[in-house]
């Protein structure tokens, strides 16, 4: 059967966001890299955190919570440490300078830490750290989020899903991402199951009553369960403690979801840039992942699996696939795209 929704070309996707955003008063290159963001989340296949989002952004800056300029400026600056206060600017760009930043103090010290303070939600975690690996570093990274699960033994959400990434290079392959928030499911998700309007799995979440539910609103509107019970908890406090506590950011309940358009967020986040050089030579490391991938990819396969994959390794599959076929998007975020197109007179920039 034939879908009857268009195959989109990601790189006119790009262009009509980009579009969007500088409209919305963001300098060119700020545009655009929001829009490249959001497209690749749907070219890596995590439609909830692709373009489905155009809009959370436009909706902060037009109500005044995120300044379409971005102004950060070194509140630490201290050799292989750095604080960045974003002043409530484009969360994207704040991410991509104290990635860059992490990364050139960690090639001149061996390792480098970098909070940024006063932050907006920056899209995709993996989106950055992957940026760190291909420049030859391991990447980790935290961002704390508005609340969306309850502390272990509690019965009001105040803690955020609080997402985390690992990335390194993988020799000949792309390079290991890892990205995952703590909550068993990324909040976004439940919003992209809602806009299908399609149920979620039990188990994802809790209605307002604590009961469990596979309303994806009733989810939204309750809590959302911790990956791997006390555990999950667990890693979204150090999550928060890292991006939060020690950047100077807001923590806990004082942090504002991206969704909630008329709130400050008040997030921080938290980068570590290890230099493999300082280690061992780049090319050493790399023919050292090679072999890692290969025997991990050795063992037998368990029923119903056709391959063992590595991180990461799925969604480079489906970039490449969407690259070269065109992006397969959801017929209400199709719909959600043309009403911005619609409110904002850009139309003619549409890609379907």
């Amino acid at each position: 059967m034939v879908s009857a929704e268009p195959r989109i070309d990601a790189a006119r996707l790009t262009d009509f966001a980009a579009a969007v955003y500088r409209q919305a008063g963001m300098p060119e290159d700020d545009a655009r890299l929001v829009a490249d963001t959001l497209v690749q989340a749907d070219l890596w296949g995590h439609q909830s955190h692709g373009v489905l989002r155009l809009g959370w952004y436009l909706d902060r800056i037009r109500s005044g919570v995120m300044a379409p300029v971005t102004k950060p400026e070194f509140a630490v600056d201290a050799g292989a440490v750095a604080v960045i206060d974003g002043h409530d600017g484009v969360g994207h760009v704040l991410a991509l300078q104290a990635t860059r930043e992490a990364v050139k103090r960690a090639k001149q010290y061996g390792i480098a830490a970098v909070g940024v303070r006063m932050s907006n939600h920056f899209g995709t975690c993996m989106y950055y750290t992957r940026l760190g690996a291909l420049d030859g570093c391991v990447m980790w990274l935290t961002s704390n989020g508005g609340p969306a699960m309850a502390p272990w033994g509690g019965r009001k959400k105040i803690i955020g899903t609080n997402p985390w990434s690992v990335a390194t290079p993988a020799g000949r392959h792309p390079p290991f991402l890892m990205d995952m928030a703590n909550t068993g499911v990324a909040r976004g998700k439940i919003y992209f199951a809602r806009n299908r309007r399609q149920p979620i799995p039990e188990g994802w979440a809790i209605d307002s009553d604590g009961a469990p539910t596979t309303d994806p609103q009733a989810a939204i509107d309750g809590i959302i369960l911790p990956m791997a019970g006390h555990k999950g908890y667990a890693i979204a406090m150090m999550v928060d403690l890292l991006s939060g506590v020690l950047t100077g950011s807001g923590f806990l309940s004082s942090v504002h979801s991206p969704y909630k358009t008329a709130e400050k967020s008040n997030c921080g986040h938290f980068f570590i840039a290890v230099n493999i050089e300082a280690f061992q030579p780049l090319a050493q490391f790399n023919a050292r992942m090679d072999q890692y991938i290969a025997e991990l990819k050795s063992v037998p396969l368990a029923q119903g699996h056709d391959a063992v994959y590595y991180p990461g390794e799925i969604e480079a599959n489906n970039d490449a696939a969407n690259r070269r076929d065109g992006l397969l998007l959801p017929a209400d975020t199709l719909a959600g795209l043309a009403a911005i197109a619609a409110d904002t007179g850009l139309r003619g920039k549409l890609p379907f």
